[in-house]
């Protein structure tokens, strides 16, 4: 990979740099490196289909509990596709447009997102990301103190439910992938945009089920590819959890929100060892990624490396990030991430 100017000659400079000094730091990463980004797609796309095809063999041989297994390190690799599809979703992982698109839609088959509609609502999210007057698409739902405190008890009720590791990491991600994206939710009247990418997503994932499961039956298909989507829905909702719900997380309302901050203090540096930070394709460097987010993911770590000013900022470690699941409601007055139970220990509510 060649060498940009700046891991030559890196500046010397503090995680407090204006904007404009971040654009114009971070420029020589952007560049994609075409014979690299083939690389990383090839590497990833043939492991997940060597074990798929290993998993499907076992279960052909009555090997069913060996199919089960071998659809968790699947579930990893098609977490990696999962993030060379978001790379292709900022135009970063190719130069040409086109190429990133097509790549983008046909990962989007196996991953069941349909790359267009998810395009959409991510820069959505990255346009908004931390901005307490602009919650919308594209992000997990959180309520401030006070809102939650206004709603009626059943709608208390649904929000906690919501909030519950078990809906939360256990039948949203099931939700989301295998129901919610069959519709372009939130942009039902945005036109026939939307509207072509989830319908066409749907009926190029019924026809490639169709045809593997005439190849190879439909045990091994539903065994293990079912269990290697579920597997890899959940790690991709605790990824995007973990990246923007933590302690020292920072929310503001539009008028004091800016870009550059909101990125380097609303998003966490979730620091995983490796291999599960190669298996991430370097996500965990979500703060980096919503500074300036044209840089491919393999030169995410270059980054880190010539500037290190940003390795601690907002850093979450990978034991750390269990501790998030408890926080629930932003506390404005306090400007922290609270849980449940430090609500209802106030005097108010009783």
């Amino acid at each position: 990979m060649p060498v940009t100017p700046e891991a030559e000659n890196p500046p010397n400079v503090t995680a407090e740099a204006k904007p404009a000094d971040w654009s114009r730091r971070l420029a020589p990463y952007k560049r994609p490196d075409w014979r690299r980004s083939v690389f990383e797609l090839v590497l990833t796309a043939a492991a997940l289909a060597g074990i798929w095809t290993l998993g499907w063999v076992a279960t052909d041989f009555g090997l069913w509990w060996a199919g089960l297994l071998l659809s968790v390190p699947a579930a990893a690799f098609l977490v990696r596709l999962f993030m060379i599809q978001h790379d292709c979703g900022h135009g970063a992982f190719f130069e040409a447009k086109a190429a990133n698109d097509w790549v983008g839609r046909a990962i989007g088959v196996l991953t069941l997102t349909p790359y267009d509609y998810w395009r959409r609502t991510h820069a959505m999210h990255h346009a908004t990301s931390g901005d307490l007057d602009r919650r919308g698409l594209g992000v997990i739902e959180m309520l401030t103190v006070d809102e939650y405190l206004a709603l009626p008890p059943l709608k208390r009720l649904g929000y906690r439910l919501y909030r519950n590791p078990v809906v939360m990491f256990g039948l949203g991600p099931v939700f989301v992938f295998f129901l919610q994206q069959r519709l372009p939710i939130g942009m039902m009247k945005a036109g026939w945009r939307p509207w072509l990418s989830t319908l066409g997503n749907t009926a190029a994932v019924v026809a490639g089920l169709a045809v593997l499961m005439w190849l190879v039956g439909v045990l091994p298909i539903v065994l293990v590819n079912f269990t290697t989507m579920v597997v890899a829905a959940t790690i991709g909702v605790w990824l995007f959890f973990v990246q923007h719900q933590f302690e020292g997380v920072a929310w503001a309302r539009s008028k004091d929100w800016k870009r550059d901050e909101a990125a380097l203090k609303g998003s966490s540096h979730y620091d995983l060892p490796q291999p599960l930070r190669w298996l991430t394709a370097n996500i965990g460097i979500h703060h980096v990624h919503h500074l300036s987010s044209r840089i491919p993911f393999y030169r995410l770590p270059q980054v880190l490396k010539d500037h290190p000013e940003l390795k601690a900022m907002s850093r979450v470690g990978f034991l750390e990030g269990f501790k998030t699941v408890r926080l629930a409601l932003w506390d404005e007055a306090a400007q922290r991430l609270v849980s449940f139970r430090e609500i209802r220990r106030r005097p108010r509510l009783a």
